[in-house]
């Protein structure tokens, strides 16, 4: 008997569909097992890819210090002492602290309000130095990015989050060289941030944010040498969970803070959420194979069980077969070519369906996350295809062997 024979394969449909119901059912565990696999690696692929493009561009190994309430007293000072970092910090961390690469002052104000055109909207306000590019990359849409030229020069130039574009120049694709008008104050556009609003965000919404150079900012609101936000990057080859202790140190030394004041400074540590992220991405891995596989895995005893029935069933047409001449290889045969068809066409019928309904999900959220990608590799679909065959080998492997043992005469005594 050979597996191209077309005898063989009408014998199989026919086997089948004649327990509809049963076939049905048992073909049902192996495409929702697949089905369900391939639905949770592609989301949870999709799910990763967006993460990834929100957090594109900020630095894996950054961190940010915000001053505090103090809770100790400390050489005279009370508890509840308000302070402030300054300008100074960060020429004293960059002395002090050699594994810090980058030391960026931020200052920031809330609750403004942006005019241009007769439209307005609320924007926060937030200035920055250059070299903050470093720390987290603003991913310009249009234009440019702030300059160190900037700051120097006391430009009134600005850098606005995409949606305070959408609201202030709908009819305009790109506003860069329009003016808006903050305060009394007016701005000339310089670029267009496309950065979301997830991923590290340190002081606001990056959509409704209008940037400015931290020196005109300074200037204009009169901020002096108070500094909201330390954004620091360390180096390579050190960690930021070690030098950002070297930082709270230095900073609670210089301001008179008592050192076991765990309340005075806000640490934030992007390395941490990083690896966070990593270790949640790799447990709803395991989690996904485990589901999938499990279920795959009823799936393929459900077809082994009604390969046993089906083998019970044809009892004496095997013993009948076995007495005109078939070998124990043709009735292997047999057997093992239905258990593998069954698995293999509800497992493709699932890998289908689940890669369509990624494919729609994608088209959905392309307009948001252009970079988002829910299809599962070709790889894995190869992979998949391997993994159902050796399922339906291992489902009709035990009937199979059953059905190799019967002899005519043992068939004869069944009927």
């Amino acid at each position: 008997m050979k597996l191209l024979d077309s005898d063989l394969w009408e014998e199989i449909f026919d086997s089948l569909r004649k327990n509809r119901t049963r076939t049905f059912l048992t073909a049902f565990g192996i495409f929702w097992g697949v089905f369900m696999l391939i639905l949770l690696m592609g989301g949870g692929k999709g799910l990763e890819t967006m993460l990834g493009e929100n957090f594109a561009g900020a630095a894996s190994n950054s961190g940010f210090m915000i001053s505090n309430t103090t809770s100790e007293p400390y050489k005279g000072f009370q508890s509840g002492r308000i302070w402030h970092l300054e300008l100074d910090d960060v020429a004293r961390i960059r002395n002090c602290v050699p594994e810090i690469s980058v030391v960026s002052p931020v200052i920031q104000k809330w609750g403004a309000r942006a005019l241009a055109n007769d439209k307005s909207c609320g924007v926060s306000l937030t200035g920055q130095y250059a070299d903050y590019s470093m720390v987290d990359n603003p991913k310009m849409k249009h234009g440019r990015a702030l300059t160190d030229a900037d700051g120097i020069q006391h430009r009134k130039v600005c850098v606005i989050g995409k949606r305070v574009a959408e609201e202030l120049f709908p009819d305009l694709e790109n506003p860069c060289g329009e003016f808006l008008r903050i305060d009394s104050i007016n701005y000339c556009i310089i670029g267009v941030s496309g950065k979301g609003s997830g991923g590290i965000n340190i002081g606001g919404n990056p959509q409704t944010t209008v940037y400015l150079p931290y020196e005109t900012m300074r200037q204009m609101y009169n901020r002096g040498n108070d500094v909201d936000i330390l954004a620091l990057v360390a180096k390579d080859e050190y960690p930021m969970s070690e030098v950002q202790y070297k930082v709270e140190a230095l900073l609670k030394r210089v301001h008179m803070i008592h050192p076991k004041d765990t309340q005075a400074l806000i640490k934030v540590n992007t390395e941490a959420i990083f690896s966070m992220i990593d270790s949640l991405f790799t447990g709803v891995s395991i989690l996904v194979w485990m589901i999938g596989l499990g279920t795959l895995l009823a799936g393929a005893i459900g077809v082994s069980n009604i390969m046993v029935v089906t083998v019970k069933e044809r009892t004496t047409e095997i013993g009948i077969r076995r007495a005109i001449g078939a070998t124990p290889k043709d009735i292997l045969t047999m057997v093992m070519s239905e258990s593998i068809v069954l698995t293999l066409v509800a497992g493709m019928s699932g890998i289908s369906l689940a890669v369509f309904i990624l494919q729609m999900v994608e088209n959905a959220t392309h307009a948001e996350f252009p970079m988002a990608q829910y299809q599962i590799s070709f790889g894995v679909a190869i992979g998949a295809s391997l993994l159902l065959t050796v399922l339906g080998v291992l489902a009709g492997l035990a009937p199979a062997i059953r059905a190799m043992k019967i002899k005519p005469v043992d068939a004869m005594r069944e009927e």
